[in-house]
């Protein structure tokens, strides 16, 4: 099961996948990202990514997730927070994000508030302070 939400205001996709998702409903979530993605393209997109519940992904459903976010990372998607609770997920979702190049804008959160903020104000308001 999956469900997709818009914020226009703030240029946020949130979506949530739980459980196992077989590979034409991971299909049609696909579809239905793309489109949403859609709803903000031409704005700093980003994405809120609840994988909590979510289960491992068949090789063909990973495949479909590493080109969804390729389609973000060129619509325009500049920061991308996944909540993830399973280990197995998390490593199977590094690879999906190594290989689409989505690594570079994705972290990694326990908290949704936590998220959510990062999402809206990025590394400052976290009290993080990067160094170039």
């Amino acid at each position: 099961m999956y469900r997709i939400d818009v914020d226009r205001a703030e240029s946020i996709v949130s979506f949530a996948l739980e459980g196992y998702i077989r590979l034409e409903e991971m299909q049609r979530f696909v579809e239905d990202l793309r489109a949403a993605t859609d709803e903000v393209a031409g704005q700093a997109i980003k994405i809120e990514a609840d994988l909590r519940t979510f289960r491992p992904a068949s090789p063909e459903a990973a495949d479909l997730i590493r080109r969804v976010q390729e389609y973000g990372l060129r619509s325009g998607v500049t920061r991308v927070a996944e909540l993830v609770q399973n280990q197995i997920v998390a490593l199977q979702l590094n690879r999906v994000a190594s290989g689409s190049g989505t690594d570079k804008i994705l972290r990694r959160f326990w908290q949704e508030s936590a998220a959510r903020t990062w999402l809206k104000h990025g590394d400052a308001e976290l009290g993080v302070t990067l160094r170039g």
